[in-house]
């Protein structure tokens, strides 16, 4: 038999979904066949895998003990580099800085010293992430950054905060604002466009297309050209849609691709500048969160990165 007590990070969960976490090795269809014996209980009683979980619940499992491993803790983000560049911290989030090179966490292969490696090692060692007194949560990163795009990554630092960002993220009210060099001339000065897009995962590329077609999503991005200088044009983007390569992908279909970018961009343009990593960088984040929200005192911040470097080279202050 296997208990567990319910902590604040293992409460609002389906008690199926904990289970899930807190004993991977157990197949599905033996959780299923527990439940239907009544040999997983919450408090004392007989539940159903639908039963949302609160704080101080007790789950029991019963089952044999070579089926009962609960959830080992990964302590390998111990090795992670100290370098963590927090642009904004509370109880409830951590938006870290990110550099180009570094993955977001983990994707493929075994991939080391991840931004969330980072995170978890930091927060572990303030005290705020003890591994062994969570059954089912572990800090996370909200959203990811591709390897070679700079700027804002919002973290978790518990459960609830995770579900709000999360919700946040698709109901639309985490605004991320991003800054990019596009090496063409944009169709407006400013413009909210839309298009459909397609993922190629074998290749790691993507499509987009201007009608509707079969396995093709909507995609909206919005964007302002704030200057330019010498055939580059700085350009502020919205996100109103969140795909994979969305930005890179969009702008170079309008025929303005990004400075540096070897996938979608100009080749030639990225070989006479010397840049071949593309000039993005995720720049600020806004909340828009209803007040019933514990995160609403978000909505009076706007967390900026500062000014990315390849602004600050190709359009310097005067």
């Amino acid at each position: 038999m296997k208990e567990f007590v319910i902590n604040n990070n293992d409460s609002g969960q389906r008690i199926d979904k904990f289970i899930q976490k807190a004993m991977p090795d157990m197949p599905k269809s033996m959780m299923y066949k527990l439940i239907r014996k009544k040999d997983i209980k919450l408090n004392g009683k007989r539940c159903e895998l639908s039963a949302r979980l609160s704080e101080g619940d007790v789950v029991r499992v019963y089952v044999k003990d070579e089926l009962s491993a609960v959830r080992e803790h990964d302590l390998s983000f111990i090795e992670a580099s100290y370098e963590l560049e927090i642009v904004y911290e509370d109880e409830n989030i951590l938006v870290a800085n990110k550099p180009a090179g570094v993955e977001t966490h983990p994707s493929y292969g075994e991939v080391k010293d991840t931004l969330i490696d980072r995170i978890k090692k930091y927060l572990y060692e303030k005290g705020e992430y003890v591994p062994s007194s969570e059954s089912s949560f572990s800090p996370a990163v909200c959203s990811r950054l591709d390897r070679n795009t700079a700027g804002l990554v919002t973290a978790a630092k518990n459960a609830t905060a995770l579900r709000e960002v999360n919700s946040a993220i698709r109901s639309g009210e985490l605004h991320k604002i991003y800054r990019c060099i596009c090496v063409s001339p944009l169709p407006k000065e400013s413009d909210i466009i839309i298009a459909y897009h397609k993922k190629d995962t074998a290749r790691n590329t993507v499509r987009i297309s201007d009608s509707s077609e079969e396995g093709f999503k909507e995609i909206r991005t919005g964007y302002k050209v704030l200057k330019q200088n010498k055939g580059l044009f700085l350009v502020e983007v919205t996100l109103f849609t969140g795909r994979t390569h969305q930005i890179r992908a969009h702008l170079a279909h309008i025929g303005s691709p990004l400075l540096g970018d070897g996938k979608y961009g100009d080749i030639s343009v990225n070989k006479r500048y010397g840049v071949f990593q593309q000039a993005l960088c995720a720049y600020a984040v806004r909340f828009s969160l209803p007040e019933s929200s514990p995160l609403s005192y978000l909505n009076t911040k706007e967390i900026c990165s500062g000014t990315p470097e390849f602004e600050r080279k190709y359009f310097p202050v005067s």
